[in-house]
């Protein structure tokens, strides 16, 4: 026996010849996506070389254009590549 089929059992049916209700609440889930447009903006004010910082600015941009219209796919496509040029103008820039 399940516990709510035990509290039942024990308080009895309700009393009332109201119908129970009940109510749902749908959560959506929202992911994430970084768009690294404050790492880009430093590369590109600070170590900018061969412009990698300024083109990875570009693509933060695009990437939170496509995620303030709600294409996720493509935020995180654009996101992925702004990191990717993010850590290319970093490492060239160490070096």
């Amino acid at each position: 026996m399940l516990k709510e089929e035990h509290e039942v059992a024990v308080l009895g049916t309700p009393q009332s010849p109201a119908p129970s209700t009940s109510t749902v609440i749908h959560v959506h889930s929202e992911t994430s996506v970084p768009d690294h447009v404050v790492w880009s903006l430093f590369n590109t004010l600070f170590m900018n070389c061969c412009c990698l910082g300024f083109i990875a600015f570009a693509y933060s941009v695009k990437s939170r254009d496509r995620k303030m219209v709600g294409d996720l796919t493509g935020a995180q496509a654009y996101a992925s590549t702004a990191k990717c040029l993010n850590v290319w103008a970093l490492v060239l820039s160490i070096l």
